[in-house]
């Protein structure tokens, strides 16, 4: 087993995830404070005060591919094959950090829902405190969330960690299973390019066509496929990779501020 550097960071992926976090947190903020009503909108256009406000979403989205290719590079970089995973060590890696800070979160959430905390309780008729803590420990409260309606902010933003947990837990098995076959690869191909698809079979459901769990593989998958390709392609000529990033870099500003034209 090849030991990790973890001195070394790919400064894109840190770019990438930076941008992230800067997008969601302002789409959070621009809920209660929007952009349209502030001083930027004498400054700034339109459709770029509409991408900084809505696209939090679409963050998101760019948080699951960085962990797809994330969550693959490492095992890579241990073992040098996906089909030798340690499956112990990759759940005992991957839950260390999170567990920990879910398991307080909810606790802190609870005690303000038992605590009648404004903001903070149950108010849809199907909703419940033990189906929601369920639901965010069992990792299925984007789907809960899609049946009973919109959870309380606390409670609601868990609905990714709940996809990304459920990929996560998959993941290795998956690998084990399929890694020493040519069916990995068109597996992930297939669960990526499903975007579309699923996006245009669910749009008449406002919380599912957000949160729905296959969107969100789709997603990481488009990840993992990410990693493999650098695997395999570790050293480009400069001017490919010059046009790989400018692809990427207009692909991203064509989701971030003209995704509603790309899903039609």
């Amino acid at each position: 087993m090849k030991p990790v550097d973890r001195s070394r960071r790919n400064p894109g992926i840190d770019l990438l995830r930076g941008l992230s976090i800067v997008l969601v947190v302002i789409h959070h903020t621009a809920i209660r404070l929007p952009l349209h009503k502030s001083l930027l909108a004498d400054w700034l256009p339109s459709r770029l005060l509409d991408g900084l406000q809505y696209d939090g979403f679409e963050a998101v989205f760019l948080f699951f591919v960085i962990s797809g290719f994330l969550i693959t590079s490492n095992p890579l970089a241990r073992r040098g094959r996906l089909a030798s995973i340690d499956v112990r060590a990759f759940y005992r890696r991957g839950a260390a950090p999170i567990v920990p800070c879910l398991l307080a979160l909810v606790a802190g959430l609870s005690a303000l829902a038992l605590a009648r905390a404004p903001h903070y309780t149950m108010e849809q008729p199907k909703q419940t405190l033990t189906g929601t803590v369920m639901s965010a420990l069992g990792l299925y409260l984007n789907v809960y969330q899609s049946n009973t309606g919109w959870l309380p902010a606390g409670w609601g933003v868990l609905w990714s960690l709940s996809i990304e947990e459920v990929f996560y837990l998959a993941f290795p098995l998956v690998c084990l299973l399929l890694g020493r076959t040519r069916l990995l690869v068109p597996a992930l191909v297939v669960l990526a390019m499903s975007i579309p698809v699923v996006r245009a079979s669910i749009h008449h459901d406002e919380i599912w066509a957000e949160e729905n769990t296959l969107q969100g593989m789709a997603a990481i998958a488009t990840g993992v496929l990410a990693a493999l390709l650098v695997r395999r392609w570790s050293a480009p000529r400069p001017s490919t990779a010059r046009w790989t990033l400018a692809l990427g870099v207009v692909g991203l500003l064509a989701v971030f501020f003209a995704g509603s034209e790309l899903w039609q």
